[in-house]
């Protein structure tokens, strides 16, 4: 399989010999099973970016950015990760053979930093990274000059940083925009920090409309935990730009992004698709990241929740039809994020029994409550 590069005509332009793919995308698009008929929803869909290599969609991310590290040489990469995209690089430099540095975010899920070093890769942090958006600011700004001149680039998932890494994000438009199922009228539901992954959804999409003339753009729903609130809000108050805030107030690890990265060109491409900004609880989205386990079998980490609970909003405040297909993004694995599901696993606690005969009963009575 060629990962990503299935796309390669819509990717940048990269030597075959230089396409690095450890097996990224193809990911699979369910139609959901019992939440979408308790919701009203017929035609809900889940896309599964939890079945990548590495567990979340910042495979595809670090596929197309290694691709690019080898095409111009460059003898490191060095970038930031909250997880997820570290875990990508850290793997995608480890198929490479080029050694890898990260500058991680205060805070980061053990989980996801274990990952990283699993494949190798040399870890950093900055207090207050990540949730100050001054010492944010900051610290990407010496990695990109530390970068440049270490005649490498930035590996930083912003289309302002990396913008040769976000196309590969893109792909997840491409795979959407090929199933016959989604119809017109389509709506794509994004957990968001940064705001990278909504901007490359529909950047995906009009970039398959250029070459589809025929095809439909869907509206995309930019979602934010509201302790974190940069773009989502914005969008709803109509203002013209997105803003940064003082310091991230969710839980949801991997969108405490105070800092306006892709922020205002995410609001404007949400506009402009006739989508609308969602702000949830972190509550709702611990609420319905279970449910995607116990109803749908989906173990999503929080941050992939926050799609299907953004949804929920819209459907709430009749902002969405209950006719029209949606497809909520899944970006990442429960796995990484155990205190999450450590929680989640609390409420199913396991009980030893005194003997095979106490089991028998238990069970029959569990089983008939």
């Amino acid at each position: 399989m060629n990962g990503i590069w299935t796309y390669a005509d819509f990717l940048p332009r990269i030597p075959e010999e230089k396409r690095l793919t450890i097996g990224e995308g193809h990911t699979p698009l369910l139609r959901s099973r019992r939440i979408g008929a308790a919701l009203g929803l017929d035609n809900l869909f889940f896309k599964l970016e939890t079945a990548n290599p590495t567990g979340s969609y910042k495979d595809r991310f670090a596929a197309s950015a290694v691709s690019h590290l080898q095409t111009i040489g460059a003898p490191c990469a060095i970038g930031t990760s909250s997880g997820n995209t570290g875990s990508a690089l850290a793997a995608c430099c480890a198929a490479a053979g080029i050694p890898c540095v990260l500058v991680i975010v205060e805070g980061a899920p053990a989980g996801k930093v274990c990952q990283m070093q699993v494949y190798g890769a040399q870890l950093l942090t900055v207090k207050g990274f990540g949730k100050d958006p001054e010492i944010t600011k900051n610290t990407f700004e010496t990695l990109r000059i530390l970068a440049r001149e270490m005649n490498s680039s930035p590996m930083i998932s912003a289309y302002c940083h990396c913008p040769e890494g976000m196309q590969g994000v893109e792909t997840i438009s491409f795979e959407l925009a090929s199933v016959k199922a989604l119809a017109d009228c389509l709506n794509v539901f994004v957990p968001s920090g940064g705001g990278g992954l909504a901007l490359a959804i529909a950047l995906g999409f009009e970039k398959w409309r250029g070459k589809h003339p025929g095809f439909s753009m869907p509206r995309i729903h930019c979602v934010q935990p509201a302790g974190n609130d940069t773009i989502a809000g914005a969008i709803r108050s109509q203002s013209l730009r997105s803003r940064p805030i003082e310091r991230s107030q969710t839980r949801i690890s991997g969108l405490q992004v105070p800092s306006v990265l892709d922020g205002d060109k995410v609001l404007q491409a949400c506009r402009n698709s006739g989508g609308t900004g969602q702000l949830v609880s972190d509550e709702d989205v611990y609420f319905w990241q279970r449910e995607l386990a116990v109803k749908e079998g989906i173990f999503a980490e929080p941050a992939g929740a926050v799609s299907l609970a953004g949804a929920v909003a819209a459907l709430e405040a009749n902002e969405l039809s209950r006719d029209e297909p949606v497809v909520c993004v899944i970006s990442g694995i429960g796995f990484k994020d155990s205190p999450s599901y450590e929680a989640m696993a609390g409420k199913f606690p396991m009980r030893t029994m005194d003997s095979v005969e106490a089991c028998r009963i238990e069970i029959k009575r569990s089983l008939s409550d």
